[in-house]
Order: C-alpha cells, then structure tokens, then sequence
C-alpha cells in the first residue's frame, strides 16, 4: 500500500487524548472515571478520595516509581486489553516520576527536558497505538498575562506546551452560580481566565451534573446510586467521534466530487464549453473548496486549449497567435 493517500482514503484514530483541571475536591477524578472502561493509573494517591461507587468497577494501578509504567507498557502491555480509558491522575505527579526516572534526585538540568518530553510523548504514543484514551488529571495553577490572572493546569513550564499540543481537548473546571445555585461547570474554550482547547465544538460551558441527594439518616450528602457515572463518554466522547465522523464523510464527499469537476472539466473541447462550465459552476453541491479547486482546474484547462480568460469581456478568449 503506499504511504501517499487521498482525502477519501484518511481514517482518524477514535482515540481521544482530554486533559481536564481545576481545584482541589472539584471532583475531576470521579469526571475522568466517567470514560467508557476506565484504568485508573493513580500516581498521587488520589483513588482514596473519590467515592466508592464509582470506583467499584475501576482497577487501578497504585504507581510508585516510572520503571512500573515502563513494564507494564513494555512487557506487559495485553494486560490494557480490557480497558477502553487509560485515567492518569495526576499528570504533574506522573511528570515527577518521569524526572526520577531520568535525574535520580537532582534537578533537571536544560539537556534533560528533551529525554523527559520524549518519556512523555512515548507513554501517549503506546497508549493511542493500542486505541486507547487517555484523560490527564491536573491541578490548577496561576499564569500572570499582562495584569489578568490566568488559570492553567500545574505542569513545569518547561513541558507544558509539548503536553498541550498533543491534546484533543483541554478543560477547566469550576463552580459557578447559576440562578443563586452553585453548580460544577467545565469549559474547552480558552479565555481571559483559562486555558482550554476545543477541537470538536464542544459548547462554551458545560454543567457537570449534581451526583448528591442529601441523607436524612447520615445527615449528609452521599453519592445519587440512580445515576451512572457516564457524564464523559455521552458529552465528551459521543461528540468527538461524531466530529471525526463527520470529517471523514466530507473528505469523502469532496474525493468524489473533484473526481467528477475533473471528468467534466477534461470533456470541455472548445471556448464555448470553458463558458458554459463558467455558467454551470454552481451546480454542484460544492464541499469545502471545491469550487475555488474548479476554478483552477479549468484554468488549466484553458490554457491546454489556448484560451485565457478576460476580465473585461467576461469571458474565455482564444491566444493570440504567435
């Protein structure tokens, strides 16, 4: 098979790469456990803190050095078999143990961020490689822009934007107050006051629903049991994919339809079919740009007849013979 395809011939991986942040006890962990069959790879003891439903049905990998996930990755890779999510929480702490794993107990120095970046970028590659999504959990930070207060996830500076970059979605979330209520929210979109990053069109703030029914006997809220923790995988994932769906049938659409302007365009014989194709133009159910593509095309091909088109007369007009 050869490695140059056409635009009807691309597939997109399913696999979706989401980073989601915010405050500590915004509940982030339970929201990344709402993926179709979790792993929880829990490098900051974070599985302790998330209710007990939902972690009756998630396995975990309790880490403590990077050299486990170096084995479980390396030589024991079908053991992921099963899981659809891969839950990292937290993505600094995971970072940390990529920086033992590389420096020991010294710092990094400038030479070492490519080896840590690179440990990094392997770590996601397998992952995707074996059609798995990954969801980074992060803690929130603070990154001054000129005089505003911008919340970012926690991550060293120095591998932030290689991180960022090979993300699907970047999401933040807090609580806001809505008709005197407050309610947990997370946003793709990036403004004045976070980071985000959005590449399905995902709607500017999503309310994350309340999971709590208060207790009469316990006196407190507790984990709803009616509800299902499935708030990721029907608001996050089933959009994604229906995006890449989406793309992959316009691709598709516009393959087939640039196939049919060229047959059209190579039947054009004389000045009168250049100007009748001209009239005709807009017939076509035009995709993406089909119709500027047409244009060139038939540019093209009036030149192979010996017309060029004239602005003034509107229309093609035979080369001056030489």
């Amino acid at each position: 098979m050869g490695l140059i395809k056409k635009s009807s011939e691309l597939s997109f991986p399913r696999t979706m790469q989401v980073m989601i942040y915010g405050q500590a006890g915004m509940g982030k962990t339970t929201l990344a456990l709402s993926m179709p069959t979790p792993l929880l790879l829990d490098f900051d003891g974070g599985a302790k803190r998330v209710d007990v439903q939902d972690m009756a049905n998630v396995d975990t990998v309790q880490v403590t050095e990077w050299a486990e996930i170096k084995q479980l990755l390396e030589k024991e890779v079908h053991e992921l078999q099963p899981y659809q999510t891969i839950v990292v929480d937290t993505v600094g702490k995971m970072v940390d143990y990529i920086i033992s794993y590389k420096c020991g107990t010294r710092q990094p120095s400038i030479r070492d961020w490519s080896g840590i970046n690179a440990e990094f970028s392997w770590f996601t590659k397998v992952l995707n490689t074996i059609g798995k999504h990954v969801v980074f959990v992060a803690h929130r930070d603070t990154r001054k822009n000129g005089d505003d207060t911008v919340f970012v996830p926690t991550l060293r500076e120095k591998n932030y934007n290689a991180i960022v970059t090979d993300l699907d979605l970047l999401g933040y979330m807090e609580v806001k107050k809505t008709n005197g209520n407050e309610v947990r929210t997370i946003t793709f979109d990036s403004t004045s006051t976070n980071d985000g990053k959005n590449t399905c069109g995902l709607p500017g703030v999503i309310t994350i629903p309340n999971f709590n029914i208060w207790d009469k006997d316990q006196q407190k809220f507790v984990r709803d049991g009616r509800i299902p923790n499935d708030f990721m995988e029907k608001n996050i994932l089933a959009p994604f994919n229906q995006r890449i769906l989406e793309r992959e049938q316009l691709n598709a659409e516009f393959s087939e339809l640039i196939k049919k302007i060229r047959i059209d365009i190579e039947n054009v014989k004389d000045g009168d079919g250049l100007m009748n194709f001209v009239k005709n133009i807009d017939s076509y159910k035009h995709v993406g740009s089909s119709r500027v593509q047409a244009g060139v095309m038939l540019n093209a091909r009036a030149k192979e007849l010996g017309f060029h088109y004239d602005s003034k007369k509107k229309a093609y007009v035979a080369d001056e013979k030489k």
